[in-house]
């Protein structure tokens, strides 16, 4: 019997040597047919755009049901954008770097499932919060989880595919971020509208109530059941991924002469990128659209419920959801026409953003000050193709301009940069540029002049009819003004992507 064993193990051995031989004598080839068969490639591809996805419906759900939150806290628009912003970017960008070394130099596979698994698990228990700091531990919870989606993911994704199938590749996983932000507005306006107890009746019909003990469901608030309902799948997607996606060789899709298998030096991607001005010229690009779509994001349904008066759920599904759609057409066409031109013309990667975004900057103002919802919907949506367009470009850039063992590293770096000044600065900036502008408002009214954006948000039942009419009004004037101020940095983000094009050709790594 021991004998069996024995032989049993010495045919694994050499069956899992065979194969390492296989991958080893094919791996010369790999710049011309990629990781895989095309089959499974695409598989691969489809299930990280799916865990991107799913990071971005967690992250940004957040966001969906943003008025409930500031109104069962009373928060400030500058309160909200303090909570939506730095604290998820601050850990972001902390815990982003040493995961994309460590995937740099182990499994990444294991690394983008066990992740999963935390930011899923803390976006629930955003649920069960009990105030203002408990939501914002959760939430910091939810940032450590998701900063070990995207380095690991982009790395897998360059040893899959050929360097100039990446553009493509890169952009239909990218098309996660829209497409998240749409089944987030889907399921979670839908679900924050509903009332606790009607979801209490509908588990005990399903003979489940027993599970919730004496809960009184009456006192659940609806955004608190989309966080739960929301978040827990993903412990499911993250099981998929660990048991489905094969760890491909580092370099393998890389022209012979490149494939480096040896673990990097940890200051080696730093010493790459230091003399890459492309890369740092695309980074700040890429974080001054992220400040201005992040700002975006955070307030938009609280926009369109001050200005045009839409619930939660109407909000969401007919105006959200559909105007993400509309940004994930865009990051896709974006990647099918920067690889259509890179041929020609090799720095397209860098000014076909330059370009959406300068004609996303009219598009997204003139939304925000029409009455007619049409007009406003074509407006935005037009708006967000533009806007998006640049999503697949900050990839390619990103890890095109290292070498294959530094890839997840420098995309830790650009993702680091673009968090804090993107996620961490921009909610909190459009929140202040309403409080102050609510405040010009409200001190522009003789009867309004005693007021301010803290009196207004905190409902005191001593206030006049009239005082409410004008706090109302102050209110919602104030955040359209801050979103068309926002939009502005878009003519200097397109500014960066330009220089970042003076440059590309030279620092590119991987083939043009």
């Amino acid at each position: 019997m021991a004998k069996e064993r024995m032989a049993s193990a010495t045919t694994i051995k050499d069956n899992e040597v065979a194969s390492m031989r296989t991958e080893a004598s094919s791996a010369g080839e790999g710049h011309l047919t990629g990781y895989g068969s095309t089959s499974y490639r695409n598989y691969v591809l489809l299930l990280l755009m799916a865990v991107y996805t799913l990071n971005f419906i967690d992250r940004t759900l957040i966001a969906v049901v943003a008025q409930p939150i500031i109104e069962s806290f009373g928060l400030t628009d500058s309160q909200w954008g303090l909570l939506y912003g730095p604290p998820f970017a601050i850990f972001y960008a902390i815990m982003g770097l040493p995961i994309a070394m460590w995937a740099d130099r182990s499994n990444r596979v294991k690394i983008i499932a066990l992740c999963i698994v935390l930011w899923s698990i803390m976006t629930a228990l955003c649920g069960v919060a009990a105030g203002f700091v408990s939501l914002l531990f959760f939430r910091i919870g939810v940032a450590v989880g998701e900063a070990g989606c995207t380095p690991p993911a982009n790395s897998i994704i360059g040893d899959y595919f050929i360097a100039r199938k990446r553009a493509t590749a890169l952009a239909i996983y990218s098309m996660g971020v829209t497409i998240g932000s749409m089944l987030a507005n889907v399921f979670g306006g839908p679900i924050a509208q509903m009332q606790g107890a009607d979801v209490g009746q509908w588990f005990a019909g399903l003979g489940l109530g027993w599970l919730f003990g004496s809960l009184d469901w009456s006192q659940i608030e609806g955004w608190r059941i989309a966080f739960v309902a929301v978040g827990l799948p993903g412990v499911l997607v993250a099981l998929l991924v660990l048991l489905t996606i094969k760890e491909p060789p580092r370099g393998y899709s890389d022209p012979p002469g490149t494939v480096a298998p040896e673990k990097p030096p940890l200051g080696e991607a730093f010493r790459e990128l230091r003399a890459k001005p492309s890369f740092w010229w695309m980074t700040l690009g890429a974080a001054l659209v992220a400040f201005v779509g992040y700002g975006l994001v955070s307030f938009q349904a609280p926009f369109l419920q001050r200005e045009h008066g839409l619930s939660v759920r109407d909000a969401a599904v007919n105006f959200g959801a559909p105007l993400s759609l509309f940004a994930a057409g865009g990051t896709y066409l974006g990647g099918i026409i920067t690889e259509r031109l890179t041929a020609r013309f090799p720095t397209a990667m860098a000014w076909v953003p330059a370009t959406g975004l300068l004609l996303a900057t009219p598009l997204y103002m003139s939304a925000f000050f029409f009455d007619d919802l049409r007009v406003v919907f074509a407006l935005w949506g037009l708006g967000a193709m533009m806007h998006y367009s640049y999503l697949g470009a900050q990839y390619n850039i990103g890890q095109g301009v290292v070498s294959n063992r530094s890839r997840a590293t420098a995309i830790a770096v650009m993702l680091i940069v673009i968090s804090l000044l993107g996620n961490g600065v921009g909610p909190y900036f459009v929140g202040f540029m309403s409080d102050f502008f609510m405040a010009q408002e409200l001190a522009g009214s003789d009867i309004g002049a005693l007021l301010s954006p803290e009196i207004c948000k905190a409902r005191d039942v001593n206030l006049l009819p009239a005082q409410v009419d004008i706090c109302t009004t102050a209110n919602t004037e104030g955040l359209k003004f801050a979103m068309a101020v926002t939009v502005c940095w878009f003519i200097v983000a397109a500014g960066c992507f330009l220089m970042s094009a003076r440059t590309l050709k030279r620092d590119f790594v991987a083939e043009l």
